[in-house]
């Protein structure tokens, strides 16, 4: 880069460069940008699993449900849980007319949603829910089709 100088009049190629301390800044501000986003990262994952299974629970299983009951009365027992939506019940054979899911995935912890009919904590007539992070049930991270009080 050439430069004129008002004090001397001459033109001179002056090199211009970041200095030391320059970039050991920029490298602690990315360092510090890199850490926070990786320390967030586990935050976020959880918020959306959470966000998953309750969506599950709550929206996903509530049209195969209702087909279920409309097309047999009622729900599924306890004892038939969930696999009742995909393959009929011996007591139902005759009046079955699902699958009315084509699968029962598990939950974003790779645990098997629960049921229970008749409903203990929900008004829907049955409880759908996750056992959440900590894979137990009746605990404070359980993702079901209640409302949370």
């Amino acid at each position: 880069m050439r430069t004129f100088s008002k004090y001397t009049g001459t033109i001179s190629n002056v090199k211009r460069a970041f200095t030391l301390i320059e970039v050991m800044l920029a490298i602690a501000m990315i360092s510090l940008l890199a850490f926070l986003v990786v320390s967030n990262v586990d935050k976020m994952m959880s918020s959306n699993q959470n966000k998953i299974a309750s969506s599950f629970v709550n929206g996903s299983l509530a049209t195969p449900m209702m087909a279920f009951k409309l097309s047999n009365g009622r729900y599924p027992t306890t004892e038939e849980g969930l696999n009742a939506l995909i393959k009929a019940p011996d007591a139902l054979k005759d009046r079955w007319d699902g699958p009315y899911i084509r699968s029962l995935p598990n939950d974003p912890w790779g645990n098997p949603y629960q049921y229970k009919f008749p409903a203990q904590k929900s008004t829907d007539g049955y409880d759908i829910w996750s056992m959440g992070p900590d894979a137990q049930s009746d605990t404070e991270d359980d993702i079901g089709n209640w409302v949370n009080k």
